[in-house]
């Protein structure tokens, strides 16, 4: 996996620990970020390396930076702390790991992919979508009357709808799965992740390789014209985010129902509300951790800060999305909360590319799920449901439920 792929996941071990482990609510930001509150919406971070970084809290200084391609999402020309590399000066790059690129290398390779996730192209795969739920739900029900969800609804979903786009195998998904999972575990040595990155690649270049052999209908089949190294590096991320971020929501904003059967309660008495709910959850819960970063290219001000050349900029969804300047009451789950723009797709020329596409599958993964077990609850205490902390997207890694 090339150097610039690994920086989130670095970057996140070098985090001090009360930024990233949960306390006693899992839905909450870790103690060390709402302790930061009242501290101004831009903070200085010393790093467990002895770097200086800055933390980003403050949402409306989130979204500036993130829409200043000044603050740079280039991790081959401006390493970040993680590495403490030096600038580099390289006239062309060849790879494709394109969201950390800037203009106008990103944009090239952005265009062409916006129009494989429109809203309508995504909207239309609502009834097949709705079909896998459904089935998954059914095979559940078959079984008997527990399961855990995460592999047996919340993980399928998602990855059968971004194989069946990609043209993927999904008799193959246990390979991408578990290489993609130990790629993004902060706790996995580096060689463990090298080892993986170096199987996830082998394996999409052999996707590749086949496709130019048999083109198909799907995603990859149309990107043909690239070459193989950024087509490979291209696929690479749409398949890793296309099922991990997604499936991530969908157990973790199960849970994050279950515990609060009032908002529940809510949702099942009016439906209506689902639209809403999504976003609500997708703000309140915030799975992307600490892995969004950018790094100044020039001295730059955030607000009434300014940080200097070559600093690492850390945005910190989690409480940017709870900020209180922007939010009545963040700290509550609140499922008919007017909606208002969050930080849980990115902003600006990075934001994600498949938003649409993560809504529909929360959308009707979250809302068969609770209208076809009415009583689903939880069978273990919620303490003991095992949380993502050492993940570049937070989640649960399992989430056992039970029904009558």
């Amino acid at each position: 996996m090339t150097s610039a792929a690994q920086t989130p996941t670095e970057l996140r071990r070098l985090l001090p620990p009360e930024l990233v482990e949960r306390g006693v609510c899992p839905f909450d930001p870790p103690a060390g970020l709402t302790g930061r509150r009242g501290q101004g919406p831009v903070q200085r971070l010393e790093l467990v390396n002895g770097a200086e970084a800055w933390l980003v809290t403050g949402i409306e200084e989130a979204r500036a930076v993130l829409a200043d391609t000044r603050f740079s999402s280039d991790r081959v020309r401006h390493p970040d702390a993680a590495t403490g590399a030096e600038p580099r000066q390289v006239e062309t790059r060849d790879d494709g790991m394109f969201v950390f690129m800037d203009p106008p290398e990103h944009t090239r390779l952005r265009k062409l992919l916006t129009g494989q996730f429109t809203v309508r192209r995504m909207r239309a795969l609502e009834d097949h979508i709705r079909e896998i739920a459904v089935g998954h739900i059914e095979a559940m029900k078959a079984a008997g009357n527990e399961a855990d969800l995460v592999p047996a609804y919340a993980l399928p979903i998602p990855s059968l709808v971004i194989c069946e786009l990609l043209g993927v195998d999904y008799g193959e998904r246990d390979r991408f799965q578990r290489n993609t999972a130990v790629a993004l575990n902060s706790a996995a040595s580096p060689d463990e992740r090298a080892r993986a990155g170096l199987e996830l690649y082998t394996y999409i270049g052999e996707l590749v390789a086949a496709k130019r052999a048999a083109p198909g209908d799907d995603m990859v089949s149309g990107l043909l014209d690239l070459p193989d190294r950024q087509l490979v590096d291209v696929a690479l991320v749409l398949l890793g985010a296309g099922h991990e971020t997604t499936a991530n929501m969908l157990a973790l904003g199960t849970f994050a129902l279950l515990e609060h059967p009032g908002e529940l309660a809510r949702l099942r008495a009016d439906p209506a509300l689902l639209d809403t709910a999504i976003e609500e959850l997708l703000r309140f819960l915030s799975i992307i951790q600490m892995g969004v970063s950018r790094v100044a290219t020039e001295d730059l001000a955030i607000g009434e800060v300014t940080v200097p050349a070559g600093a690492t900029v850390i945005i910190a969804t989690p409480e940017a999305n709870r900020d209180p300047a922007h939010w009545d009451d963040p700290d509550r789950l609140d499922l008919g909360r007017p909606r208002v723009s969050h930080l849980a797709f990115g902003h600006g020329i990075h934001q994600c590319l498949g938003q649409q596409l993560a809504r529909v599958e929360m959308k009707v993964g979250l809302g068969e799920l609770i209208t076809r077990l009415p009583d689903l609850r939880l069978a273990v205490p919620a303490e003991q449901v095992p949380l993502r902390e050492e993940m570049l997207v937070f989640g649960v890694h399992s989430l056992p439920v039970t029904w009558s």
